[in-house]
């Protein structure tokens, strides 16, 4: 046995069975092969994928205090402020005053936000359309991975 190998030719598969057999390959090999065109099409539209996330989370959570935000987008206080701002400044959104809690700010989208939500959820359904999987399949995948990372429901 030598300590030189053959060259592996172009059309040799190359063996990955370790690799496949973990979950954080497999979902990193994922978001390699999706997120890549979805940064490109919510780019269309003046957007990054943590922006769209906060117009869709407030769009339907109206009200949502920055701090609830943050921790279900799982984005640090100081982000997230900073993304807010430049948000705000592009008349997206608004930061009011907590009627219940003067400590604290609540999140609602201005009417320009709220189409660029939409429009961005457009994009980001065909970024995301997934030919190799059939319907079915991807209900499935959304659920396994949501109860990875969802918080468990008493």
């Amino acid at each position: 046995m030598t300590d030189q190998s053959l060259p592996l030719s172009d059309s040799q598969t190359v063996d990955q069975a370790v690799l496949l057999q973990s979950i954080g390959y497999s979902c990193l090999q994922t978001y390699l092969a999706i997120v890549p065109e979805l940064k490109k099409q919510l780019a269309t539209l003046g957007l990054r994928p943590v922006e769209y996330t906060i117009l869709s989370v407030v769009k339907r959570n109206s009200g949502i205090t920055q701090k609830r935000l943050g921790e279900t987008i799982k984005v640090s206080p100081p982000n997230l402020a900073t993304v807010l701002d430049r948000m705000e400044q592009d008349g997206l959104l608004a930061r009011q005053r907590n009627p219940l809690d003067k400590r604290s700010q609540v999140l609602v989208l201005h009417s320009r936000g709220t189409l660029l939500c939409d429009q961005a959820e457009a994009v980001v359904a065909e970024a995301e359309a997934l030919p190799q999987l059939s319907e079915a399949e991807r209900h499935t995948l959304l659920g396994l991975l949501q109860k990875i990372f969802l918080p468990t429901q008493p």
